[in-house]
């Protein structure tokens, strides 16, 4: 599986086919006593060399209680229906724990997949973008034509003016000197 550095939107979802009690151990990323990650299995499995974990999900398909896994995909992840309806009765038969990996998780690194197990590839889909509606606006002062509106008057510019104030202290500074001087010159 080719993921490109531009790659934006789409979904990867795997079965992860381990009894419940070994999927912590391979969730859990191992450092080292510097911080350097030694082992991630999770990554190991799927063959990526570039992973964030914040854009992944690793859950068992029970938790899903009501909605199940085709309508998490839709109401939870973004994917179109229809995708989701033509792998309908697969992923509706689909038990146990589930790896979602969104784009975002590779960081923008162009790397290429090779899934092992336990991973076992579901299948990759595209979010749906928001539909944009064009309602028409509820005021009736925003139908017609835009009224003749006279142009706003040229404002002097600020920047001319602190320029001004910072030449004139100068000036000012000396006038003041001067006068001092001639004071008490007398």
């Amino acid at each position: 599986m080719h993921v490109s550095a531009s790659e934006r939107g789409l979904v990867r979802l795997f079965a992860v086919d381990l009894p419940s009690e070994e999927v912590e151990a391979f969730r859990e990323s191992v450092f080292d006593g510097d911080g350097e990650l030694i082992d991630w299995p999770l990554a190991n499995a799927l063959g990526a060399f570039d992973l964030d974990e914040d854009y992944i999900e690793l859950f068992n398909v029970r938790d899903l209680e009501g909605l199940g896994l085709p309508g998490y995909m839709v109401q939870g992840l973004g994917i179109s229906e229809r995708d989701v309806q033509e792998d309908g009765n697969r992923l509706s038969a689909q038990r146990g724990w589930v790896l979602v990996v969104l784009s975002s998780a590779f960081g923008r690194t162009e790397q290429t997949l090779s899934p092992r197990r336990p991973l076992r590839w579901l299948g990759t889909y595209k979010e749906e973008g928001a539909r944009v509606r064009y309602d028409p606006l509820p005021s009736a002062g925003a139908k017609g034509a835009p009224l003749d509106v006279p142009p706003k008057p040229v404002t002097s510019n600020p920047y001319k003016t602190v320029l001004l104030a910072i030449l004139a202290l100068p000036a000012a500074a000396l006038v003041l000197g001067l006068l001092f001087l001639w004071g008490s010159a007398k």
